[in-house]
């Protein structure tokens, strides 16, 4: 992977403006008419862009991002919130008609949450924008691209789009939100992407498939040559770095009382990642991946729990482990 570029991931796909409501009982029908006493309502930001950029801008590393917002009061808390965080924004551009990207999260007091989300202007991210952004990607060592599943016109010329960012020398990684998208789409990419982690309900909806180890080979028999896995929420994650190589990584304990599984999954994907870019071993960097997870359950949104490299080193330090699964 290249190390002498300017930055270390550039994250390219849906940022979102979070508009956080809790608590409300999910387990309950919400009826109409009903009238809830909430928390103050909280506004932050989200999806990968957001969510991966600033884990990764956290845990020390050089980080951009590339996406497509509208012109509205919703653009600037996504802007002020990746600025705020250090986190290079030349490279996201103004949609003339569209909205930003908009999602209210609600949250139970268990941390679960139900979306009711606005796609907005990143549903017109597509090979022609991947390609205007061809030099944001040459300064970069990885690029993150999601929510396959979520960016309609992207999704059915994914491969070419990958193809083209590799060409400029970066690594690439693909992030899946939504249903998880179709195989249809995916299969044609899959030998073009270096890390690919969907969760089990989205690579089950990918596959039809629900052992992580059968999803896996799966994505090998379709081209797969990187890292695959499958994140597995409370119980981990199953990881193969190579074709023939499988092991488990247990969650985290969080190093606080639980408050929003908001982000987590992007938050473990990150974490991975940033290991990677600093050069550690695949089973180490998943552990640092799932430290990362664990803090950000631990605050109300997807980002407020993000700690330091150091400190989330500490906390991985304390969980190192990871079990090999049975050949």
């Amino acid at each position: 992977m290249p190390s002498r570029r300017e930055i270390d991931c550039l994250i390219c796909g849906t940022c979102v403006a979070d508009i956080l409501v809790k608590p409300l009982t999910l387990s309950e029908p919400l009826q109409a008419g009903r009238f809830f006493h909430v928390e103050p309502i909280g506004v932050t930001s989200g999806g990968i862009v957001c969510n991966a950029g600033t884990a990764m801008q956290r845990l020390g590393l050089r980080v951009a991002a590339s996406s497509l917002v509208g012109n509205d009061l919703w653009a600037g808390v996504v802007r002020a919130h990746l600025e705020a965080e250090g986190i290079d924004i030349q490279a996201i551009q103004t949609h003339p008609q569209l909205a930003t990207s908009t999602t209210a999260v609600l949250v139970d007091s268990s941390g679960e949450r139900i979306f009711a989300h606005h796609v907005g202007a990143p549903q017109e991210l597509d090979l022609h924008f991947i390609q205007s952004q061809a030099g944001h990607f040459a300064r970069s060592r990885l690029a993150i691209i999601g929510y396959f599943g979520l960016l309609p016109k992207l999704e059915s010329t994914l491969a070419a789009a990958l193809i083209l960012i590799k060409q400029t020398g970066c690594a690439v990684a693909v992030e899946t939100g939504g249903d998880g998208g179709a195989m249809a789409a995916m299969a044609p990419a899959l030998p073009h992407i270096d890390y690919y982690v969907p969760s089990l309900e989205e690579a089950v909806h990918q596959t039809g498939l629900s052992d992580p180890r059968l999803i896996v080979d799966c994505y090998r028999r379709l081209g797969a040559t990187g890292l695959v896995g499958v994140k597995l929420g409370v119980r981990g994650a199953f990881l193969s770095p190579s074709a023939g190589e499988y092991f488990e990584i247990p969650c985290v304990a969080a190093p606080g009382p639980l408050v929003d599984t908001t982000g987590a999954g992007d938050s473990f994907l990150a974490g991975l990642l940033a290991g990677v870019l600093r050069g550690l071993p695949i089973r180490e960097a998943a552990i640092l991946g799932a430290a990362t997870a664990a803090c950000c359950v631990t605050g109300r949104g997807a980002t407020a729990g993000l700690r330091s490299l150091s400190e989330t080193m500490q906390l991985a330090q304390f969980s190192k482990g990871g079990s090999p699964a049975s050949q």
